[in-house]
């Protein structure tokens, strides 16, 4: 794993989407760092430089990977902020070890288990994957799912980035993360018992695989939290409007740092 820190407390920690590395939040690393926050952008095991785990996919094996890695990195609590994927091990991560985020953010994702289709779907991408041998299928396949119908009209350069990560995904990944996500639990039930602040933010855009429904699902169970739309933004939200989303996490952290006082 790898990671953006500066010296200063508070941490956050940043859980980048399927099939992206940490760079996905690299404008929202550098606006938290700037406004004095510790930041932590792993890439999640088998992505960027980081190893895939040698073990049957599992979402709380990466979570369990996290959790050392926050350990060697001395960080004993954090405000973790999570997109699709990236708040799917957020979730794995509270109900391992809840006492740990002292603030969750969840963006474009849902805590809700797969239906059949779904989870039909990801295990037939996974074998095609491994019989394939790249990720070039998953580019048309992906896109209009990942990137708001804005995105995909107007900011061509945020295609190409997303186009280069699919790509770039390792086969193996992509089959492991597919039958990882395809088995994770409903995790509405662990967000009800999470006390601590959360705010759930989502991409107007996003209709397809994280639609409205899922986040008030999510805010209806979590007793503190508030929901955030991202306008003309999509799954990727922090992708296809960092900076909106990077204030949308400022003035949220911010809000947690008065209320301290």
């Amino acid at each position: 794993m790898s990671a953006t820190a500066s010296a200063v407390a508070p941490v956050v920690l940043l859980l980048h989407a399927f099939p992206c590395d940490h760079t996905m939040w690299s404008a929202q690393a550098d606006q938290l760092t700037d406004a004095g926050y510790r930041v932590l952008a792993p890439d999640l095991p088998g992505f960027g430089g980081a190893a895939l785990p040698a073990v049957a996919p599992d979402l709380d094996v990466v979570a369990g990977q996290l959790i050392e890695w926050l350990d060697e990195q001395q960080v004993t609590q954090c405000a973790v902020a999570g997109l699709s994927l990236g708040g799917y091990t957020a979730m794995a991560l509270l109900r391992q070890a809840p006492e740990r985020i002292t603030a969750l953010m969840l963006v474009d994702t849902k805590a809700t288990a797969d239906p059949p289709p779904a989870l039909a779907n990801r295990l037939a991408v996974a074998e095609r994957a491994e019989a394939d041998g790249n990720t070039e299928f998953l580019v048309e396949a992906m896109i209009p799912g990942l990137l708001g119908e804005t995105t995909r009209s107007e900011r061509p350069e945020v295609v190409d980035r997303t186009a280069a990560w699919i790509r770039a995904a390792a086969p193996a990944t992509v089959a492991w993360y597919q039958r990882a996500m395809a088995q994770r639990p409903d995790s509405l039930a662990s967000l009800s018992q999470f006390n601590r602040p959360a705010a759930v933010i989502y991409g107007e855009e996003d209709t397809v695989l994280s639609p409205l429904g899922e986040q008030e699902a999510m805010v209806a169970v979590l007793p503190n939290s508030v929901l955030i739309r991202i306008p003309s933004a999509g799954h990727l939200s922090a992708v296809e409007r960092p900076t909106a989303v990077s204030e949308a996490l400022l003035q949220f952290l911010a809000a947690q740092d008065q209320s301290k006082r």
